[in-house]
Parts: structure tokens; C-alpha cells; sequence
């Protein structure tokens, strides 16, 4: 089974737009991956959600508690300073690490730019999809 973390972005994206991001999701929904998610992970999206797309909070919460059924929560236990332009990304790791993610699935520049962090392998959901087996 492929362990993976995925950015914030990608949940909001497939929330909000479908495309790889939502294949992304779904391919999680079905097997094909098991996806590590953590409490702050959770809060950004919501927030996110709640904020730039004005979502109410009865669709937010089924959003969440959909998300919820097919990912693992995990609470990582340190605090990482790796990404100095923007901290909170240092979340992300936070999570992947803790979770012995084998990737951890992105559309944020300055994550990518990592490359790999830790033997956590860093890429665009589009590669991470060309990973799973056909389903």
C-alpha cells in the first residue's frame, strides 16, 4: 500500500475544482493509497474553505466528515523549521513524517522545490496519479 500525505491545497482543489486533485481523493476513497491527515491539515482546509469559498458550515462538515472516512488522522509529535518562506507548510512535513508517508502529494511551489525531505519523496499529485495501479 502507498502511504501519502497530501497538502491542503489538494483537498481544497478537489473540493472546489474536480481534476487530479478529486482523482486523487477518490483513488484514496477506493484502497488504492492510504492517505495521512493530520488535525491542522483539517483546520486549514476548513478554514480555507470557510474563507475563500464561503463555504457554509453544514457543507463544510460534511466535507470533512467525508474526508474523515477515508483518511488517517495522525498527531505528529515535533515541530520542524525547514520552510522559512512559509512556515506553515512545515505542518505538512510535520504530518508526512509522523505518518512514514512515502510522499507527500503537493501543488505548492516552495514544498516541491524540496524535492524529498527525510525519504519523504515531494510531487504533484498529476506524478503521484501515474504511481497507483490502474483500478
Amino acid at each position: 500500500m502507498i502511504e501519502v500525505t497530501a497538502d491542503s491545497n489538494i483537498y481544497v482543489s478537489a473540493l472546489n475544482f474536480a481534476g487530479a486533485p478529486l482523482r486523487f481523493l477518490d483513488a484514496a476513497r477506493h484502497g488504492l493509497c492510504r492517505v495521512a491527515i493530520s488535525a491542522w491539515i483539517v483546520e486549514e482546509v476548513a478554514r480555507t474553505l470557510r474563507t475563500k469559498f464561503l463555504w457554509d458550515e453544514s457543507r463544510l462538515r460534511d466535507a470533512l466528515a467525508s474526508v474523515g472516512d477515508f483518511t488517517v488522522m495522525v498527531d505528529p509529535p515535533r515541530t520542524l523549521r525547514v520552510v522559512l518562506a512559509d512556515p506553515d507548510d512545515d505542518r505538512i512535513l510535520e504530518c508526512a513524517i509522523a505518518a512514514g508517508s512515502q510522499y507527500l502529494v503537493t501543488g505548492d511551489g516552495d514544498l516541491l522545490r524540496l524535492g524529498q525531505f527525510q525519504g519523504v519523496r515531494i510531487i504533484k499529485v498529476a506524478e503521484f496519479l501515474t504511481l497507483l495501479p490502474a483500478s
